[in-house]
């Protein structure tokens, strides 16, 4: 609620991401005071190349990660030209998703487990939402971050007369969002084994709960988003079979005002009744108390179903200001990522190593001195992988 307290968010380990770019990097690695023998515009073309060589490493297994991953791709306008058997598809599946891996942690995103409860499901929201997911839909899910930061928003506190007041909003400037369906037989086959129904039930409560998730997501593909600047206690809401529920605020609200309206509306009848103007002799009158009773009831169900749509439409206009791109585009942007992280820390790392003898026992030094520098440099906090540089 507005004027409460901000959510408590547990700190986050410190990432590998460093946020600014290779091009500002070499601007000040290669300046001439840090070259002694006038080397720096050769270490400058050097890292050209070492970016242009590193790019084109990515591009290649790109394309090996496209190849994979078209069978399972919901945008494809392709014609498909043969039919994978379903162990075929099994190992196609397994390898677009581990290569996916290994692109965002070459992109240096840092992954969130979905079944953590104390990230994931949690009632507190930004957006004063309370949402749920049914993460046992899934056969595959990954969620990935980077970028823990904060973000300044205002509010208004109705304990200090409607002032407005800024407080910060923990959010993951990136998150990505994998996720393949499981089978229908296979979910039937988990909910009979959960709640010990037979396959008819069971198969009634997948197709119900199926029936929130878009008509366009089909169990076959795979589906990967991409969005930016999501508050962490809102990460229900990227999942496609989000729902919303009532908070505990807005049950109270529409109970006391349904409740309220019903109950005036059967004393005035009954009053009615008590003081003989309703009577079966008088039908009309009496059909017309009933209408109002009914015209009561029906008025509280639009309202709780306007506040239902109100809350969709927070969801999805937030939803629509956070989306970045799809599927194969966010193969392709991880991709881009990917090859300019790896070349933010090599050439970190080679502006020290080319400048003076070095000892494996000396690796935990220079990966200080580099944080250090980094630190120094642009005031930012960087847990720089120096075995994935060397």
């Amino acid at each position: 609620a507005a004027g409460s307290q901000t959510p408590m968010v547990a700190p986050l380990p410190t990432e590998r991401f460093i946020p600014v770019t290779a091009l500002a990097l070499v601007d000040r690695l290669t300046v001439p005071a840090a070259w002694p023998n006038g080397d720096h515009e050769l270490a400058r073309r050097f890292f050209r190349y070492l970016d242009f060589w590193r790019r084109q490493q990515h591009n290649r297994r790109l394309m090996s990660l496209l190849r994979a991953y078209e069978p399972f791709d919901p945008d494809s306008d392709l014609l498909i030209t043969r039919q994978y058997t379903p162990d075929e598809k099994r190992r196609l599946q397994k390898r677009a998703v581990s290569e996916i891996k290994r692109i965002l942690e070459r992109a240096n995103y840092v992954a969130i487990d979905p079944k953590s409860v104390e990230v994931i499901l949690t009632k507190d929201s930004h957006y004063g939402l309370d949402l749920h997911v049914d993460l046992g839909v899934f056969e595959e899910c990954l969620l990935y971050y980077r970028g823990a930061s904060k973000k300044r928003d205002t509010r208004t506190n109705y304990r200090k007369f409607l002032r407005k007041e800024e407080f910060d909003v923990p959010i993951y400037r990136r998150l990505v969002l994998l996720f393949k369906l499981k089978p229908f037989a296979v979910r039937v086959k988990e909910v009979m084994a959960e709640k010990n129904i037979s396959e008819k039930e069971a198969a009634k409560i997948v197709t119900r709960m199926r029936g929130s998730l878009p008509t366009e997501v089909k169990e076959d593909n795979i589906y990967i988003k991409l969005f930016k600047n999501i508050p962490r206690n809102d990460l229900e809401m990227v999942f496609p079979n989000t729902r919303v529920r009532f908070r505990l605020f807005d049950k109270i609200k529409l109970g006391v005002t349904g409740g309220g309206a019903v109950g005036m509306g059967l004393v005035g009848t009954a009053g009615k009744l008590a003081a003989g103007g309703l009577t079966v002799a008088n039908p009309i009158a009496l059909l017309g108390a009933v209408a109002g009773l009914g015209g009561i009831a029906f008025r509280q169900g639009v309202n709780f179903m306007n506040q239902k749509q109100r809350y969709m439409v927070v969801m999805a206009q937030n939803l629509y200001f956070h989306a970045m791109a799809d599927n194969r585009g966010v193969l392709i942007k991880l991709s881009e990522r990917g090859a300019e992280e790896d070349v933010k820390e090599e050439i970190l790392l080679y502006s020290v190593l080319a400048k003076e003898r070095a000892k494996r026992s000396d690796l935990p030094h220079i990966d200080a001195a580099i944080e250090k520098y980094l630190f120094d440099t642009f005031g930012i906090h960087v847990d720089f992988d120096l075995p994935e540089a060397l």
